[in-house]
């Protein structure tokens, strides 16, 4: 049994870590043909995505959030490992690429994980339709963009009073200053900034950036797809 499997076990239980481990080996399967990922060893997945994934685990915000949306879910991060954990919250997965969704769609109907549904969509059409604008107890997201971009794309997605929770890499500050006008504008107050040790050489220390959603976004935002990378707030 490796390390890495172990400390998993550990924190999730012998039931949900085979879960979690299954849908690994799929990914990894697949990943042959479809780039899903570019972690391929089964160690440093473990690190990189299934613990990683559960950062916000067990935070007030988790325990009391029904409905979770995962902005650029890629191959599944961190929803997927999020759905394993509470089969009882409701898990959705929003992606710009069809084909990785059915891969994960794939995966976990195999797998009877039943309480995630993905959605083939944009961050910014889905923060601009009825079915997802301002409807989630919480908004997560590992997508790779700055933090004035993500937080475009992710507030306009969560109810007032609820949070968005950004998995950032250890310059964390530098952007959320960045950012600070951007998060206003957009309805959002930063609450805290937590520290993740991922104890291991492969995987750099992570922060959880929690932004509260103090009041409704704006109409205009999100604006129209491609905007807030080429000319962010």
């Amino acid at each position: 049994m490796s390390k890495a499997y172990e400390r998993l076990e550990q924190q999730v239980g012998e039931e949900k870590a085979e879960l979690m481990i299954h849908y690994m080996d799929e990914i990894l399967r697949m990943n042959e043909h479809i780039n899903l990922t570019a972690v391929r060893d089964p160690e440093e997945f473990i690190v990189k995505h299934l613990l990683d994934s559960l950062g916000c685990v067990g935070s007030p915000e988790w325990e009391k959030a029904d409905t979770i949306a995962d902005v650029g879910t890629g191959a599944g991060f961190p929803g997927v490992p999020l759905a394993v954990m509470a089969p009882e919250k409701k898990i959705f997965l929003i992606d710009s690429l069809q084909k990785r969704l059915r891969v994960i769609d794939d995966i976990t109907r195999s797998l009877d994980i039943q309480n995630t549904t993905t959605f083939h969509l944009r961050a910014e059409e889905a923060g601009q339709s009825k079915e997802h604008r301002e409807r989630y107890d919480l908004c997560v997201s590992r997508a790779v963009a700055s933090m004035n971009v993500l937080v475009e794309w992710c507030l306009p997605l969560v109810k007032v009073g609820g949070t968005f929770v950004a998995y950032k890499g250890e310059k964390a500050e530098e952007e959320i200053k960045e950012a600070e006008k951007a998060i206003r504008l957009l309805g959002g107050k930063i609450d805290r900034i937590e520290t993740v040790n991922l104890e291991d050489e492969s995987a750099e220390n992570h922060a959880l950036v929690y932004i509260k959603k103090v009041k409704k976004t704006p109409a205009k935002f999100p604006r129209k797809s491609g905007t807030a990378r080429k000319e962010p707030l």
